[in-house]
């Protein structure tokens, strides 16, 4: 957030947070948190942190090994739904990039596969994905002027501690005073 606490004139970058205005009609992104990962002259890259699936890793894996794991996997976004992504706070264990304080993007799959057959992980210290939010270049910055999204800040809590369905209440109060009313607010004001 900006000093003068106007979240709205804060540019996306790597490591921020793109909040869904509360009226975003896009059934894609409608209420989401999307974790920046990339952002620059070639387009951008993220993961939509609020969509839980139905899904497991072991629904995925042709592997016996890892046919029971439990992981739980999210919708990352509609581009590659068939790609796996990984955002941790593991870097010793998983490696990957970090894009924001304690927070880190990929890493070694067969590290993954490791820690989860020896049982050697805590769920919370990960999330996967199916697909990934992308937006080509200049796409982004017409949303923006649009007013469909809000820009906050990552932390590792809101990430890895708050539950799936309570993410977008506290990422918009987390922009302050000015926002927070926005976190109460019906999905269509005209039910209301």
């Amino acid at each position: 957030m900006n000093p003068d606490g106007n979240a709205s004139k804060t540019p996306p970058a790597k490591g921020k947070l793109l909040i869904a205005a509360p009226f975003l009609s896009d059934p894609d992104f409608s209420r989401s948190v999307v974790l920046l990962c990339e952002h620059g002259e070639d387009g951008t890259v993220g993961f939509i942190l609020n969509q839980l699936t139905a899904l497991t890793l072991g629904d995925l894996q042709a592997d016996p090994s890892l046919y029971m794991t439990p992981l739980s996997l999210y919708q990352g976004g509609p581009v590659q739904p068939d790609t796996l992504h990984i955002i941790h706070r593991m870097p010793e264990i998983l490696g990957g990039l970090e894009v924001a304080p304690g927070i880190y993007w990929g890493g070694s799959y067969e590290k993954l596969k490791e820690i989860v057959i020896n049982e050697t992980y805590q769920e919370a210290d990960l999330r996967l994905f199916l697909g990934y939010s992308g937006w080509s270049e200049g796409q982004l910055d017409k949303e923006m002027v649009e007013n469909s999204w809000l820009v906050g800040n990552a932390t590792a809590e809101l990430i890895f501690e708050t539950e799936p369905h309570q993410i977008w209440k506290k990422a918009i109060s987390s922009l302050g005073k000015n926002y927070s009313f926005m976190a109460n607010m019906p999905i269509d004001p005209q039910l209301n």
